[in-house]
Parts: structure tokens; C-alpha cells; sequence
């Protein structure tokens, strides 16, 4: 999986789908600054899922955004997608190859240099480590800091993802500390401040 230094936002959408959505997103994808976006809706129906993914999967393609699908490598096969994230308690990443083939599996690793040892012994595409700082998208449970990432990059040259609470106030102290991408969500959908495009534009 290549690096793109000046692309390193990971787009994760947002936990509940809004009317303009679509439009943002295509607004958002349109700057080139977005590398990925995953389409993690966990209280959705399958049916719902598989509608919402093939409009999103055309806005991605569109742009050159790879789209990735959170949790479900059956759902990633049945609409074509780049690829998929595992957490730690979904599918076994052999399992989810055997499935989607060669195409991108990123792992969820929390703070541990144990799980990420594995994930690298399984050919995952990047490994995933939060969260940084706190967030209110997903219920924490994991807390994870810059040692962690100096670490890892002792060991792989797999692609680093950081997660967590990320913003346009501490994003740049991820990127000089080794991650090569950094996963967004509530920053972007749900800032008080300002609208999807403002914020993404305060990330340089």
C-alpha cells in the first residue's frame, strides 16, 4: 500500500446519515486531500448498507478515493469495495482474505505492540492504533500515545493509521510522530465551528 504524504486523511463517516451527506462527501473527496473512507454505520440494516455503499462507492471511484467498509468483509465483497477494517473481535483476517482476495485489510491494534505483531505476521494492509486523545464518535476503551508509534516503526514499514479524537489543534504532532494516516470522523461531521469543508480545509 503506497504513501501519499500530502493525502493522509482516512475519512470515517459519520455514525448516522444526514439529508446533504452525499453532497459533502462528494465536496470533501473532491479536494484530493482524502486517501480513504470507510463506511462505518453500525445501527444500520444490511439492506440499508448495501443501498447507501453503491452511491458511495460511485462518489469514491469518481475521485480516486479508496472505500474501504468497517467490520463486515462479506459486505466489502458484495459491493466491490477496496477493501475492509477488521476490529479485534470480527472476522479473523484469514478468513476475510479468503474472502476479498488481495485487496486492503487494515487492522484495529488499540495500544498493544502484541497485536500488532500478529496483524504484521498476517500480511495486514495497515495497522490501525488508538485512540490518541478523546473522543466523542466512539466510546473509548483503549488509550494510546506517540511512543507507541515510535515503536512500531522500529519493527514495519506496514502503513501506520492513528485514531482518536483527531483535530485540526493536534493532528500535525501525529504526522511528525509516524503515523502516515490519520482516521476522521467526528471532526469533520460533527464540528460546532464549522461545516464539513471548513474543517477538512484546516487540515494542511
Amino acid at each position: 500500500m503506497r504513501v501519499n504524504k500530502k493525502k493522509f486523511i482516512y475519512l470515517i463517516s459519520p455514525n448516522k446519515l444526514y439529508k446533504k451527506f452525499f453532497k459533502d462527501l462528494q465536496k470533501l473527496l473532491e479536494t484530493r486531500k482524502i486517501c480513504f473512507f470507510q463506511l462505518r454505520l453500525k445501527k444500520y440494516s444490511l439492506r440499508h448498507k448495501t443501498l447507501i455503499g453503491r452511491r458511495i462507492k460511485y462518489i469514491c471511484k469518481k475521485n480516486k478515493v479508496k472505500f474501504l467498509i468497517n467490520d463486515d468483509p462479506i459486505l466489502a465483497k458484495r459491493l466491490g469495495a477496496d477493501g475492509c477494517h477488521l476490529g479485534q473481535k470480527d472476522m479473523d483476517i484469514k478468513e476475510a482474505r479468503k474472502l476479498i482476495g488481495k485487496k486492503i485489510i487494515g487492522i484495529t491494534c488499540n495500544n498493544s505492540l502484541n497485536l500488532a505483531r500478529k496483524a504484521i505476521k498476517a500480511k495486514a494492509s495497515y495497522l490501525a492504533f488508538g485512540a490518541f486523545y478523546s473522543s466523542k464518535t466512539k466510546k473509548t476503551n483503549h488509550v494510546a500515545d506517540i511512543k507507541i508509534l515510535k515503536k512500531i516503526k522500529k519493527i514495519t514499514k506496514t502503513p501506520i493509521v492513528a485514531i482518536g479524537g483527531i483535530n485540526s489543534k493536534n493532528y500535525k504532532n501525529l504526522l511528525l510522530n509516524n503515523a502516515n494516516f490519520l482516521a476522521i470522523s467526528g471532526y469533520i461531521w460533527s464540528n460546532k465551528k464549522y461545516k464539513p469543508l471548513e474543517a477538512l480545509e484546516r487540515l494542511k
